[in-house]
């Protein structure tokens, strides 16, 4: 099996993005840390600003989305003029039908963060 980073690597040099892994793995901690906090991957496109991805499994991308919303340094981010987007994994398939990986893209707004203070 392939892990939501490799199928996110994959898709998106695809669509043409040059990626880097900036997650890494915390020896000392025992734990993989991202990049601010929250990124996986590092995009960048000739003419469009810079993205950090979030990947993991769909069951998990909302509780991705509220880790982003909570990390002060993903608004600075925001704020900076780059993006970020979470993307969920998922197998889907009918029935009958062969299963295949498919990747929802949810992209992460500057706005939420003023949903949270008030909230």
């Amino acid at each position: 099996m392939t892990s939501p980073t490799s199928r996110s690597l994959a898709h998106l040099r695809d669509a043409g993005w040059t990626v880097a892994i900036v997650e890494h793995w915390n020896h000392y901690a025992k734990v993989k840390q991202d990049l601010f906090g929250f990124g996986d991957l590092l995009c960048v496109r000739a003419g469009i600003p810079p993205m950090l991805v979030q990947t993991t499994t769909q069951d998990n991308a909302a509780k991705r989305v509220a880790k982003i919303l909570a990390e002060p340094r993903a608004e600075t981010w925001l704020r900076s003029g780059c993006s970020i987007v979470v993307h969920g994994w998922a197998k889907r398939g009918g029935r009958g039908e062969r299963k295949t990986w498919s990747v929802s893209e949810r992209d992460v707004m500057v706005e939420e963060f003023k949903k949270r203070e008030s909230a």
